[in-house]
């Protein structure tokens, strides 16, 4: 995308600012303002041949102004289509009849009124459902409405809401070992350390005295930095010592990101909202290699030999890959629940059926990768 970008960058340039040769503007003004002036000349009587004259000779000079930066303009237009032709030498895909039953059509726009909810655009979800008449329980709406309620008390400074929903749902958290109940105490008693002038911190020490005590054992090291850190107040003398990242305003902003992650874990939905990732990872490059493959293989009078699994790699962003993905180095192949990832007791790790092939007279298997040797029985199943 590097060239399209620039060329687009120079069409830009060339539209709204000004470079060896006035902006169009310019000298449509200046004829306009001469038109009123000779039309002003014309009423009052005060016309004469020189008066036309000079528009005339004024009107070429300007329209030869005007045709030499429209010349720039389609210039740069002409380099922009010829460096996406080059970026992009095959033509879209085009998918026939992707939306045509009722239960994709139904999944379509479910998808889309739950990303409106998860965005906070209620008044849009609202409308959406009346139209396309979408069936969104009550109860689900009300959880988006009770999230965002929340972020911003959490983006006004206002911890409570948080903190009384991380309480209640403590069991939740504490299976997942997310440390945001944690996290909203130490933001809470951080903004109790700064919050006098001259520095008192008793009633940051009693707050954390009062809250911090249940997750000392998770967290030693944390905690006793937040103590620690007492020595050096003020701010002013925290921000230059050992105890600076305290200090630091991202302690608090990333409370919101990580509560959303918590409270939609808890719905059992993804962290991302839904149409963020049809975007990311179909606009990103998946369709266009799906169609590839495709058509490569109606090319070959082939198909696709398991309805749930690609023949073709499709590259993922990190924050769209949701669970690890183990492939044998020996078979080349992806591990299933048929064909699970085995290792070996020297610790090399392949696919089960590589690791069957492999097995010698004896069930004695000789390691792809060093020269140690064991039984069959002793490779042990991994779970990622």
């Amino acid at each position: 995308m590097e060239a399209p970008l620039k060329e687009l960058a120079k069409l830009e340039k060339v539209a709204f600012t000004k470079g060896k040769s006035t902006a169009i503007q310019d000298p449509l003004d200046a004829l306009l303002s001469a038109l009123h002036e000779a039309k002003a000349q014309i009423a009052a009587g005060n016309a004469n041949e020189q008066t036309f004259v000079h528009l005339e000779h004024l009107t070429e000079a300007k329209k030869k102004e005007i045709d030499e930066r429209q010349k720039e303009i389609y210039s740069s237009l002409s380099r922009l289509g010829k460096a996406l032709d080059k970026k992009f030498s095959t033509t879209m895909p085009v998918y026939s009849n992707l939306f045509s039953s009722p239960s994709s059509i139904a999944a379509l726009e479910r998808t889309i009124a739950l990303h409106f909810l998860r965005t906070g655009q209620f008044d849009i979800a609202e409308t959406f459902l009346k139209e396309s008449a979408i069936n969104i329980p009550i109860e689900l709406r009300s959880h988006f409405m009770d999230l965002h309620r929340i972020l911003k008390a959490i983006r006004n400074q206002d911890l409570g809401p948080a903190l009384a929903w991380a309480s209640k749902s403590r069991a939740f958290l504490q299976s997942r070992c997310s440390p945001l109940e944690f996290y909203l105490h130490r933001s809470q008693y951080i903004r109790l350390l700064f919050s006098s002038y001259p520095p008192d911190p008793l009633p940051a020490i009693s707050y954390a005295n009062a809250t911090l005590r249940p997750f000392f054992d998770e967290h030693k090291e944390e905690f006793k930095r937040l103590l620690g850190c007492v020595i050096y107040l003020p701010l002013a003398r925290l921000q230059n010592s050992p105890y600076a990242d305290l200090a630091s305003p991202s302690i608090h902003s990333d409370l919101e990101p990580l509560f959303a992650k918590e409270y939609c874990a808890n719905l059992g939905m993804s962290r991302q909202v839904p149409l963020r990732v049809v975007g990311d990872i179909g606009g990103g490059g998946a369709l266009a290699r799906i169609e590839k493959g495709r058509k490569i293989m109606r090319e070959r009078k082939s198909e696709w030999s398991q309805s749930d699994e690609l023949p073709i790699e499709i590259p993922l962003p990190p924050e769209n890959r949701y669970h690890s993905i183990f492939s044998c180095p020996v078979s080349k192949e992806q591990a299933t629940e048929q064909n699970p990832p085995m290792m070996m007791t020297c610790g090399h790790v392949i696919a089960k059926d590589s690791l069957q092939k492999l097995s010698k007279a004896g069930g004695r298997v000789k390691c792809p990768y060093c020269p140690s040797e064991s039984q069959i029985s002793s490779a042990l199943r991994v779970y990622f």
